[in-house]
């Protein structure tokens, strides 16, 4: 008895530890994935990064965009950008597409926060939200000029409702960025509802079970299911938000060329460029643009950090 219970307790041998592959199949086995990187860095590289570096070293030049000589200036054009107020001006009228964003936003979250409950013709609704995103930028652009000149469709629609207007919706400053702004809201929501959607289709619906359960009505789900859910998808949604305002260019140029106080620091940087042949001057513009969305981006990462959200 003794010797079978010595023969239980004793410890089993150890397993034989595996066979090592060799070195030449260990390389490449690591290189694999860099072999897959590439193509996208060297195209990253290429169409990127490059163009960046050049559009540094022109911004140190007078170079006019068409001449082979081009001469160093040093920090001549980033001096002539910060002492002429007037290029600096045209920043207010992004105020008008930050203020479009923050109303794009919330009206994206409010149709993404119902149409993820259990809604008749929910799918055909998405649809009709995300299909303005679909749109091409130029095609967008012409539809509303005529929808917005003087007897267009917008007039049209008012006067069935018996409203009679000879204002130019594109005739001032202050009407004509507001219906940019709108045309902007119009076309983006969709990108953001589709964010939002897919970011509140992601948490697990045991956690709306449970909150019906414990008698939370559709208020109390999004406060405290929804909105810490989606936190992440939100502040990307910010970032871009802001840059996009900062750097607004397609709808403003096509409608109205930036005329009637519309331009926007990106038009005013093309006309430097291409109308006024100053390309060194536009090189550090768009330098300056690029270091304020690094900025903004910058404080508002520091200010709202992305925390993982741990709602199980």
């Amino acid at each position: 008895m003794t010797g079978r219970a010595a023969a239980r307790g004793k410890e089993p041998p150890p397993a034989p530890a595996p066979p090592q592959a060799p070195r030449g199949a260990r390389l490449r086995r690591g290189a694999t994935p860099w072999l897959f990187l590439i193509a996208p860095l060297a195209l990253l590289l290429t169409f990127t990064y490059a163009p960046i570096a050049n559009m540094v070293a022109y911004s140190f030049t007078d170079w006019d965009g068409v001449s082979p000589e081009l001469h160093y200036t040093g920090a001549g054009n980033y001096t002539e950008l910060l002492t002429r107020p007037e290029l600096f001006e045209v920043f207010f009228v992004s105020g008008y597409y930050l203020a479009a964003s923050a109303v794009q936003i919330v009206a994206a979250l409010y149709f993404a926060t119902i149409l993820s409950f259990d809604v008749r013709f929910r799918n055909f609704f998405k649809g009709v939200l995300f299909f303005p995103y679909l749109i091409n930028g130029v095609a967008i652009g012409f539809v509303f000029l005529y929808f917005f000149q003087d007897g267009g469709t917008l007039d049209s629609v008012l006067s069935v409702f018996g409203v009679h207007t000879d204002h130019a919706w594109l005739g001032t400053p202050t009407s004509a960025n507001i219906s940019l702004a709108g045309v902007s809201v119009w076309r983006y929501m969709g990108l953001n509802f589709v964010l939002f959607l897919g970011a509140i289709q992601s948490i697990p619906g045991e956690l709306y079970e449970a909150a019906e359960l414990d008698g939370a009505n559709r208020w109390h789900q999004f406060r405290y299911i929804i909105a810490p859910g989606i936190k992440p998808v939100l502040s990307l949604s910010v970032i871009l938000s802001i840059s996009g305002s900062l750097s607004v260019f397609e709808i403003p140029y096509i409608m109205t060329g930036g005329a009637t106080g519309t331009e926007t620091f990106v038009i005013q940087t093309v006309k430097l460029a291409f109308q006024f042949n100053k390309t060194g001057l536009a090189s550090a513009a768009a330098v300056v643009l690029l270091l304020i969305v690094l900025a903004v981006t910058w404080v508002q990462r520091r200010l709202v950090p992305d925390d993982r959200v741990d709602l199980v």
